[in-house]
C-alpha cells in the first residue's frame, strides 16, 4: 500500500452543498452570505491586505535590501565530467559545440565547475570556469578560454578592452 492509494471511506465524504434552494436547506434565500451589503454582491468582498482604508501592513513597514532583478546573470552549470562524457575523443570544445550537444539552454551563460577528472588535453570556451575546473584541465595540458559573460555583448569589442 503506498500514500497514493489512500482514499477516505465513502461515507467521510463531506457532500457539496448546494445553495439557495429553498429555505428548508437551511442555505435558502441569501445563500448563507448574510442580508445586502458588499460581500452579499457578486463578485463582492475586499481584496486580500485590504484594511477598510487604513494604511495596510505592507506599506507601513520599510523597505529593506535590494534585489538587482533587472540585471541578474544566472549561469548554466556543467561539470568536467560531464563535459568529458559529452565529448569523447574531441579536444576543441566551444561554446557553440556545448548548446549543439544540448548540455545547457542555448544562448546561456556557461560555467564549468571542477567535478570529476579531466584525462585528455581540452580546449574548452566558456564564460565562466571554477578554480578547481580550471587547474584540472591546465595540468591535463588543456587550454582555458573564458569569455565575456554579458551575452548580448560583441565579444571582439571586449577583447580589444582588454589588450589594452
Amino acid at each position: 500500500m503506498r500514500l497514493n492509494d489512500l482514499y477516505p471511506f465513502v461515507e467521510e465524504r463531506k457532500t457539496r452543498r448546494r445553495v439557495g434552494r429553498g429555505s428548508g436547506s437551511g442555505l435558502g434565500g441569501t445563500s448563507g452570505k448574510g442580508h445586502k451589503g458588499q460581500n452579499a454582491r457578486a463578485g463582492g468582498g475586499v481584496r486580500p491586505g485590504f484594511e477598510g482604508g487604513q494604511m495596510p501592513l505592507q506599506r507601513r513597514l520599510p523597505k529593506r535590501g535590494f534585489k538587482n532583478f533587472l540585471f541578474k546573470v544566472s549561469f548554466e552549470v556543467i561539470n568536467l565530467d560531464r563535459l568529458q562524457a559529452a565529448f569523447e575523443g574531441k579536444n576543441d570544445i566551444s561554446l557553440d559545440d556545448i548548446y549543439e550537444r544540448g548540455l545547457c539552454r542555448f544562448g546561456a551563460p556557461v560555467k564549468i565547475l571542477g567535478e570529476g577528472e579531466v584525462t585528455s588535453a581540452l580546449k574548452v570556451e566558456a564564460h565562466r570556469f571554477s578554480r578547481s575546473a580550471a587547474e584540472k584541465i591546465r595540468s591535463a595540458g588543456g587550454e582555458v578560454k573564458e569569455l565575456c559573460a554579458d551575452v548580448s555583448c560583441d565579444c571582439a569589442v571586449c577583447e580589444a578592452a582588454g589588450e589594452e
